[in-house]
């Protein structure tokens, strides 16, 4: 087995996109598909991020993070935030709209489908990656929109089914 095998294997998964985010000192944000609810009591999600990103470092110093679910019309932000090119620290939301979350103060991008401000909770190390379980401690919706999916390689959409 591969890297290279394993990620075309899991690339026929279809999962959300999320920006994940850190305010504060280490402001940063970096585009993720790897993103699971966790359980509803208490409230938990993970996330997974590689030992060598930048967020890495930048969530354990700050022991909180924000997650906007991105919207079908937001490609270009996933992209933004997954470009390793783009600028670092607070210039990499120059222009964007966002806002500091309530709690954590983490950048929560405006547009989003929803959004959660998270404590970390667990840090578990799987070999390049740790594993982030974070307590939800705020979240919110806005409209119901269609939603970005990645799939086989490419973002696509998700429109939602009238009840």
């Amino acid at each position: 087995m591969t890297p290279a095998t394993l990620r075309e294997t899991m690339s026929r998964f279809a999962t959300g996109v999320i920006v994940l985010s850190v305010g504060g000192e280490h402001i940063h944000g970096m585009t993720a598909n790897a993103f699971s609810s966790v359980s509803l009591d208490p409230p938990k999600v993970l996330c997974c991020v590689s030992h060598s990103a930048v967020m890495h470092k930048s969530v354990l110093s700050a022991g909180r993070f924000g997650i906007s679910i991105l919207g079908a019309e937001q490609e270009a932000l996933a992209r933004h935030f997954a470009d390793k090119k783009r600028p670092l620290g607070p210039e990499q939301f120059s222009g964007l709209d966002w806002r500091p979350g309530a709690i954590t103060g983490a950048p929560l991008l405006h547009g989003a489908l929803a959004w959660l401000e998270c404590e970390l909770s667990e840090n578990h190390d799987a070999n390049d990656h740790s594993i982030f379980l974070g307590e939800v401690v705020n979240s919110g919706v806005s409209a119901d929109r269609a939603g970005l999916l990645f799939f086989n390689g490419v973002f696509q959409q998700v429109h939602p089914v009238s009840t």
